[in-house]
Formats: structure tokens, C-alpha cells, sequence
């Protein structure tokens, strides 16, 4: 909010010139009294703004009390047939009005009201979203709540409210000129791991992850067209995400095309202003966690977390991104064009790499319509939410008893096309695919093996409706179809019928 900003950036200012430049004290005072006159101009605005409503409310209520009155005389009709009716007014058009007058009065009350009070003194917001869930899987699912793929037998019904996330975001001093920010989010969707688990996923889901679980993490310095930033979140290559409420502990098209796991990055940001437009410069240093379906690797401190294939490699994987943004008429579109390395090694110590290409696009369209996707291509994509949930492929010679490796191609990606038939109703279908190449996957498939090892191709084809009856209501009504495609035997496919209510503050 303005206001917000302006009341945290004020005093951030005024310390910065006492410590830094004695001489500027009166520049700083000028600009202190120039914000606040910002500032009591921004709140009277408001206040008038408020007045305004209530007096079209009172208005629309009168006209509304005279529509249900009786209707005049034949006389009086035929004499007044000159002059121009009233157009009738609706209970949705006063609740409108309600509302807007509601949240006026919210903003205004908001400036008034004790702030949360960090110990370095700068002001904290905490928001959130308590999310109810209900499911039907008719089928059997690899997580029943948040299912990805499709595993065969007996379908379950349940609900959960593990998928409820908590933020906190903070700003604070400005430093070399930049403002800086840190924010993070937390949910409830962690899973503990007894020490007989074989697999080591520390992207998403770390090894110590128990109920409360770390989702992302952002802090860095934003000049006005540069961001340095270190962060915990989907690599910079995939900027976009398809839209769901019952898809939140995992994204939608999780593992079925959607590059989304949150893995711990440090970057740098520039937009390159060009006519109405803009281009964006992104490179970032990743440390990509391994894939869900992994083998054991062995740690030299005992109950130690044992390293990545990442980092046995000592090398942090790269990434960078080039996208035309939209103007500012047409906010939020963007073609953007990406790339990614990451050096690893296998548990015998050989060396593979992990690159990808993408390409990310979100472009609006007429009648309220607008399109997101995004498309890649490359090889030893589990640590980023592609891959069959793998990296690579291993199978032991009988003979000598030594292993042999191959990390798998891979190709994919999703597409959501979004109808905002209002702001408060909204529409949006997506699907979305991951194939491992099959002629990779077929030399090294273990018959009797995990769905995960022999997962050759994972799809979903989802649709939904997202009403919000006011600012902090929401209800969803879902549903999703996985179909998963092993190397080895039949395809195996579930319906999955999602509903979903949440409070967001």
C-alpha cells in the first residue's frame, strides 16, 4: 500500500543521512515534510472518496425502496412517458458498493490500528491463507491430498487442511541506495522421514521436514531497475505457475511439466527500459536439490545429511533468463527465453550434467482471456520438478557387480488458458506433460520396480472455477485428470475431484 511505504520509508531515510552525511540533514527533513504532505493528501482523498460512496449507496437504496413501490396511476404514467425511466438497480450493484466502501473504510482504519513490532524496529506484515480442502481420488494416487501421479488400485475421499500457508514479509533500511525486503512463507505440508527412507530430496521437501514446512524465502536490495536478491523458490527459468486452490502444498502440473520445486538461489535482476516496454536480464547461482527417486548416498559425519549430487560436485549450477516485458497497459505479459547448467555426480563418483532450455510466455488476450506457459528441453531435470521424478537411470552388471548410469532426457511443459469473467469469478484450464525419453528409459527399467524408476511419461489435464465473494473468501471447485505411462506394463490413470475453501488475511 502507499501509504505503508511511506511510513516505512521515512524514518529508514532519516537514519541512513545521520550516520552517513551530517551536511544533508535539511535535504532529509524536506523530503520528510514533502511525504507527509503526500501523505495527508492521499488519506483526505480517501476520506472523500468514502464520502462519495456513501452517498451513492444512500441513492441506489432510495431508488431501490421506490422500485418495490406500487405502480402509479394510468393517468400519471401516460404523463410522465415522456421523461426518462430509471434504470432498476439490483441487490448486486448495492453489495458492490458495500463492499468497496467496506474496504475504504479498512484502508483507512489500517493507519490507525498497532503495527506487529520486529526487533530491528522496521514494520512486519503477516499474511496467510487457511485453506480447507476436500478430495475424491478415484483411483489410487501417490499422496492422497496432493496427488501428482497415478499408481493404480482402490481410489480415497478425505480432506485436509495441511495445504494452509503462513508469510511474513518485512521491509527495511536502504543501503547503497536500494530499498531492501526479506519475506518467507511457511506451510503445514511437511512430511517426517524415518531413517529406514532410501530417498534424499532436499529441494522441497528437506530431510528434517516434519509438519511445518519452509515453502520460499526472499531477501535482497531493490534499486529502481536492479534487484540482488538471495532467495528459496522456483528457478528463475519457470516464473509463472498454472492457478489452483487445491494445488498449493505442491503447484498445479507439479511433475507434469511444471518446473517448480524451490531450491536456495542468489541473483541479480535488470530491466532495460525500451519505449513502453522493457527487457529483463536474469542470471542466478543454484544449489538444485536431487531428485524424489535416488539412490542412498553415504554421508561422512553418522546421521549427517549427506550431500547432493549437486554439491559432490563443487560446483553451483547456473541459470539465466531473457524476457520482453509488457507494457504498462498490458502489465504482467512477458516472452521470456531461458537456460540452465548444473554439474553433478552420480554415486560412483562420475560426472553428468544437468542443462535445460526454456521458454515462458504470458500474453493477454480479448474478452478477458489470457495465456501461460511454459516449455522446456533437457536432461537430469528431477531436481527441478521434471525427470519422471529421477535424474538418471543405473543398472548393475551380474557379472563384475558395477553399476551403470545415464542421465535421462527430457522434454515437457504446461499451458493454462484464463477466463476472468469478473473480479470476483474466474475460470482457467490447463494441462501439462513430462516425457523421459523412452528409447533412454527402456535399457535401464526394473521389472517389479517403483512407479517412480519406470515412470516414462506423467500428464494432467485440469479445469476450475475460483469465486470470491469478497476480498478474503474463496471457494474452488476442481477437477484433474492423471494419466501416468510406466516403461513397463499399462498406463494407469485417476479422476480427481477437488473442493476447496479458504480465508485469506
Amino acid at each position: 500500500m502507499p501509504l505503508l511505504a511511506i511510513f516505512c520509508g521515512t524514518p529508514v531515510r532519516s537514519v541512513y543521512a545521520q550516520e552517513t552525511a551530517q551536511p544533508t540533514l535539511s535535504e532529509q527533513l524536506q523530503k520528510l515534510t514533502e511525504a507527509m504532505a503526500r501523505t495527508q493528501a492521499q488519506v483526505e482523498q480517501s476520506q472523500h472518496e468514502l464520502e462519495e460512496m456513501r452517498k451513492q449507496l444512500n441513492a441506489l437504496q432510495a431508488l431501490a425502496a421506490q422500485s418495490g413501490a406500487s405502480a402509479p396511476a394510468p393517468e400519471t404514467a401516460s404523463s410522465s412517458s415522456s421523461a426518462p425511466a430509471a434504470e432498476p438497480v439490483t441487490h448486486a450493484e448495492i453489495d458492490d458498493i458495500r463492499e468497496r466502501q467496506a474496504v475504504i473504510e479498512s484502508e483507512i482504519k489500517t493507519h490507525e490500528q498497532t503495527k506487529v513490532e520486529s526487533e530491528s524496529k522496521y514494520p512486519v506484515k503477516i499474511t496467510g491463507l487457511l485453506l480447507l480442502n476436500g478430495f475424491v481420488n478415484t483411483k489410487g494416487v501417490d499422496a492422497a491430498a496432493t496427488p501428482t501421479l497415478a499408481v493404480g488400485g482402490p481410489g480415497n475421499t478425505g480432506a485436509s487442511v495441511r495445504q494452509t500457508v503462513l508469510g511474513f514479509s518485512a521491509r527495511g533500511a536502504h543501503l547503497f541506495g536500494a530499498a531492501s525486503y526479506a519475506d518467507l512463507n511457511i506451510d503445514f505440508d511437511g512430511n517426517p522421514q524415518s531413517p529406514a527412507t532410501t530417498t534424499n530430496y532436499t529441494g522441497y521437501n528437506a530431510s528434517n521436514a516434519t509438519l511445518l514446512r519452509l515453502r520460499t524465502a526472499h531477501a535482497g536490495l531493490q534499486w529502481q531497475h536492479t534487484q540482488a536478491y538471495f532467495s528459496l523458490d522456483r528457478p528463475i527459468l519457470s516464473p509463472d505457475s498454472p492457478t489452483s486452490l487445491t494445488a498449493v502444498a505442491e503447484p498445479a502440473l507439479a511433475w507434469s511439466g511444471n518446473l517448480w520445486t524451490w531450491n536456495p538461489q542468489f541473483g541479480l535482476t535488470h530491466d532495460l527500459p525500451i519505449g513502453s516496454h522493457a527487457v529483463r536480464l536474469q542470471s542466478a547461482l543454484i544449489d538444485v536439490g536431487d531428485a524424489p527417486w535416488s539412490v542412498m548416498r553415504t554421508s561422512a559425519a553418522t546421521g549427517g545429511t549427506p550431500a547432493t549430487g549437486a554439491e559432490q560436485s563443487r560446483w553451483p549450477g547456473a541459470e539465466a533468463r531473457i524476457a520482453l516485458l509488457g507494457s504498462k497497459s498490458d502489465e504482467g505479459s512477458h516472452l521470456g527465453f531461458g537456460g540452465y547448467f548444473s554439474p553433478h555426480l552420480n554415486p560412483v563418483g562420475r560426472r553428468f550434467d544437468a542443462w535445460a532450455g526454456t521458454l515462458d510466455a504470458r500474453l493477454a488476450l480479448p474478452w478477458r482471456l489470457s495465456f501461460t506457459g511454459s516449455f522446456y528441453r533437457g536432461a537430469a531435470l528431477g531436481g527441478l520438478g521434471a525427470g519422471g521424478f529421477k535424474d538418471f537411470g543405473f543398472v548393475a552388471d551380474p557379472g563384475t557387480g558395477n553399476y551403470y548410469f545415464h542421465p535421462y532426457d527430457d522434454a515437457g511443459g504446461w499451458a493454462q488458458l484464463k477466463e476472468k469473467l469478473s473480479q470476483r469469478l474466474e475460470l482457467n484450464a490447463a494441462l501439462g506433460l513430462d516425457n523421459v525419453f523412452a528409447s533412454q528409459l527402456r535399457p535401464y527399467a526394473v521389472p517389479g520396480g517403483t512407479s517412480y524408476q519406470n515412470l516414462a511419461r506423467n500428464r494432467t489435464y485440469t479445469g476450475n472455477v475460483i469465486y470470491g465473494p469478497s476480498s478474503y473468501l474463496l471457494f474452488s471447485l476442481e477437477y484433474r485428470h492423471l494419466g501416468s505411462s510406466p516403461i513397463i506394463g499399462s498406463p494407469v490413470g485417476s479422476n480427481v475431484i477437488g473442493l476447496a475453501a479458504g480465508y485469506r488475511f
